[in-house]
């Protein structure tokens, strides 16, 4: 007999302990807030959090009870890189875990973008790391004193993790090669004025407009409309995930393969770099 609890999605309950290291969820009327964190700080990523990505994007997806979903981060920070990750170099892992890493790391976006059928809300709460997962949403929006930049062409790493797509799909070709390859910082006025977000507010009414842009769209009636307006604006993301994500994400994996110095003295500049600009 077809069992439905075994082939339906996972509930609201379930997942939302299963994540609650990483992501904190609340759901009101079926908006979620998935707020990012560590320790209930900001989110300091790792590859545990890596791994967590994909799946929580496919868990919330299937979920029927989700109308629109908002993601944010915690404190004055979205997210926290930790070059400590790369103490290993990347040419000295097993080969097995090469081959999960590049994987993981595609999840990371796609699942994003293929898994959630829902409309979808970044409110980028400061400057960090990935930040690229807000602008993926359908509307992006975030709090004054953000900065965006990055530091992978610095770091002397290719830049093939999602950011430089992001910059591609939505400054242009020109703009995205110029800071990809001077680490230049966007301050949140010029993301304003390059499109990158659509609001700039301060960080204490971040939150609260993301919840009004929410409940503006779940005014919309019938759900259908909801449901089949987020793929018609989130079909130029398939397409360039389709034709690029992963030919990116293989060059900078490729060049981390053969760097014999590794990654990590590089990386550590970086992050002092970011200490003095917070």
């Amino acid at each position: 007999m077809f069992n439905r609890d075994m082939a339906g999605p996972t509930r609201f309950e379930e997942y939302s302990e299963k994540y609650k290291d990483l992501f904190f969820m609340t759901r009101r009327d079926g908006i979620l807030e998935v707020r990012m964190h560590t320790h209930g700080g900001p989110l300091q990523f790792d590859w545990m959090a890596q791994t967590a990505y994909g799946n929580v994007w496919s868990d919330v997806g299937r979920d029927p009870e989700n109308e629109v979903m908002i993601l944010t981060g915690t404190g004055d920070l979205w997210q926290i890189g930790n070059p400590e990750v790369w103490t290993t170099k990347f040419m000295d892992w097993p080969n097995s875990r090469k081959l999960d890493f590049y994987h993981e790391s595609l999840r990371m976006i796609e699942n994003m973008i293929y898994c959630i059928g829902i409309p979808t809300i970044g409110a980028i709460n400061g400057t960090g790391s990935h930040w690229q997962l807000g602008t993926l949403c359908d509307i992006t929006i975030c709090a004054e004193g953000t900065e965006f930049f990055d530091a992978h062409y610095l770091g002397g790493v290719p830049p093939g993790d999602g950011i430089v797509l992001a910059l591609q799909n939505i400054l242009g070709t020109k703009k995205a090669a110029y800071y990809a390859y001077t680490g230049m910082n966007i301050n949140a006025q010029a993301a304003l004025d390059l499109g990158l977000v659509s609001e700039v507010l301060p960080r204490e009414k971040l939150l609260p407009r993301a919840w009004e842009l929410a409940e503006m769209i779940m005014q919309a009636p019938p759900r259908s409309v909801r449901k089949l307006t987020h793929p018609i604006v989130s079909r130029s993301w398939k397409k360039a995930l389709a034709n690029d994500q992963g030919l990116q994400l293989t060059h900078q994996l490729y060049d981390m393969a053969i760097d014999e110095e590794g990654i990590h003295e590089r990386l550590m500049n970086i992050k002092e770099r970011f200490q003095r600009n917070d």
